[in-house]
């Protein structure tokens, strides 16, 4: 079994024009190609009824770069890459194909940043599909809560910067950056461009009277769960003159990596000090459903990340596009067994047969998509293959639970495997 590699991915900035026609272009141009095998997740075909909200961040930005080229975003307002916007039309496309229609979504909120924003609409133009009069952007309301964490006065400058390096020091700057309670310098207010070229001063002209000077990760957790407790869940489970009851009602909320990773954390419980380590992809959706009588997300908690002990009731959406964005979010434990098994259940009914297996191992492996190496040598998707083979009749079916038993089994023997030859190579699952 052969370790999986992730790819950088690169693409270069356009000149924004009118979200409809993007989305129909970048569609219709681009070649996005989401699964054609349409599942349907209707919530209303669902026994138990549920209040459904999605989480999902941002397309790339131009300063969401590769190693050398990212930059500390936080409040400046860049735009998204054309790679962004293909990221964004791609989640909605996904979205549709499972079954969540851009009329379902009652309401969609968005921070005060473009990037947020410009995908809120892309993702819902695209959910619409040719049915563009199924959505309005009177839907998307906008809160500055929902911005990304404010960088302070390392805000804009490069993350590997040596002159950052050398003023603050590696440990101080991870503290910065992956500590709970870190944080930089405030941001000096006297200069209105301290930290990008002057091409940038653009991006730093609509600081907001509110904006913070600087923020911790817990600074940024606590303005995003007091938008959850006083606006997006009375959105969800109170408001009145919506198009669907609280009982069968959708939202979305299209923020950023530290505003979704806060979101995250609260409804998972997750231990403060493990907060940092919760990676968040671009473009990915992931849902959460709720029980709407106790308010709390009611499906159960899988295995999310290769941190020890952090578990999650989310459930991420795998597509063939997005398979190794969620790879480097999820690696070993249930919920990436459960994201692929959900892919390749076309009928939602928990069980999977061999035809779906089939299918699901098919798409996935296309020559014809891009991404058709990252799972070649999956360990996952080599147990659907066994499975398949291992079926007799057409119509024999596997339970999720008997799925993830085997793939738990085979990760195991193979670790195992790997423990007794001394190898220092690491497994990944997908």
């Amino acid at each position: 079994m052969s370790m999986l590699m992730s790819m950088p991915m690169s693409m270069s900035m356009s000149m924004p024009i009118s979200t409809m026609m993007m989305a129909k272009t970048i569609a219709n141009r681009t070649g996005v190609a989401v699964s054609r095998r349409s599942t349907n997740i209707n919530i209303n075909n669902n026994k138990r009824y549920k209040s459904t909200l999605i989480l999902l961040r941002h397309g790339k930005s131009i300063w969401n770069g590769g190693v050398g080229e990212a930059r500390f975003t936080g409040w400046a307002d860049v735009p998204l890459t054309v790679q962004g916007r293909v990221e964004a039309v791609a989640a909605g496309l996904l979205l549709r194909h499972r079954g969540i229609k851009a009329k379902s979504v009652c309401v969609a909120f968005a921070s005060e940043l473009e990037r947020s924003h410009e995908t809120c609409e892309l993702v819902l133009a695209s959910m619409a599909g040719h049915k563009q009069d199924s959505w309005s952007t009177h839907r998307i309301r906008r809160d500055w809560r929902l911005n990304e964490r404010h960088w302070g006065i390392i805000q804009g400058r490069y993350k590997n910067d040596p002159e950052l390096i050398e003023t603050y020091g590696e440990e101080e700057l991870i503290s910065f950056r992956r500590s709970l309670k870190g944080k930089p310098p405030p941001l000096e207010l006297n200069n209105d461009n301290e930290n990008g070229k002057d091409d940038d001063a653009k991006y730093f002209n609509n600081q907001a009277s509110n904006a913070p000077l600087t923020e911790s990760l817990q600074d940024c957790q606590r303005r995003v769960v007091d938008c959850w407790t006083d606006t997006i869940s009375k959105t969800l489970f109170d408001e009145t003159d919506l198009p669907y009851p609280p009982e069968n009602r959708t939202i979305m909320v299209v923020a950023h990596a530290n505003t979704i990773r806060a979101l995250m954390a609260h409804f998972d419980d997750v231990d403060e000090c493990q907060i940092p380590n919760l990676f968040v992809p671009n473009s990915v959706p992931i849902l959460y459903n709720f029980d709407d009588k106790t308010r709390k997300p009611f499906e159960d908690k899988l295995e999310s990340h290769t941190v020890a002990g952090i578990t999650s009731h989310a459930r991420w959406m795998l597509s063939v596009e997005n398979h190794n964005h969620i790879r480097d979010a999820i690696t070993t434990g249930g919920m990436l067994t459960r994201a692929l098994f959900d892919f390749m259940n076309v009928t939602k009914d928990g069980k999977v047969c061999r035809k779906e297996l089939e299918a699901g191992i098919h798409d996935l492996q296309n020559p014809d998509n891009d991404n058709s190496h990252y799972v070649r040598d999956c360990v996952v998707v080599d147990v659907a293959k066994k499975c398949a083979f291992e079926m007799k009749d057409p119509n024999e079916y596997i339970t999720f639970e008997e799925f993830e038993r085997r793939t738990t089994m085979a990760y195991n023997e193979i670790q195992s495997l790997c423990e007794d030859e001394h190898s220092s190579e690491h497994i990944e699952w997908v």
